[in-house]
């Protein structure tokens, strides 16, 4: 596939903190982009106190944000002419991460059909070899 100006876009932020996404939840989230590639993205983000729960461990719900922004964020990058959108999240919560903690967030499209792609995001604490998280989602045209 050839690169198109969104997965350039990502390319261009490689070993740098996304501050001017379109997707405003995403600079909130602040991710060093890592590696992009066509159907994969995979970004490092710190804990911060802000994206943790009372226990001072990071909150599910930015965990599940994490997933959703850069499962979408893949779609986007495939340039496609039409606009997607998620249709469900699953996702399986296995180990903590607390504040300060850098986390690896990575997708993988599993299957692209005609209306239809189902994205894998796995998020995982590096320095424990510990995986955190792992969500699928289906993203459909609209």
């Amino acid at each position: 596939m050839e690169e198109n100006d969104r997965l350039a876009g990502f390319r261009e932020n490689l070993g740098k903190e996304v501050t001017d996404s379109p997707s405003l939840f995403m600079n909130w989230l602040k991710p060093t982009v890592l590696v992009a590639e066509p159907g994969k993205l995979r970004c490092s983000y710190i804990v911060r106190k802000e994206m943790t729960n009372p226990m001072q461990i990071l909150h599910g719900g930015v965990t599940a944000g994490i997933i959703d922004d850069l499962i979408g964020a893949t779609v986007y990058t495939l340039g496609l002419s039409s606009a997607y959108t998620t249709v469900n999240n699953s996702i399986d919560y296995f180990a903590p991460a607390k504040e300060g903690d850098l986390i690896i967030a990575e997708t993988t499209i599993i299957k692209r059909g005609r209306k239809i792609i189902n994205v894998q995001c796995d998020v995982f604490l590096p320095s424990k070899n510990r995986l955190i998280a792992r969500g699928t989602s289906n993203m459909t045209d609209v």
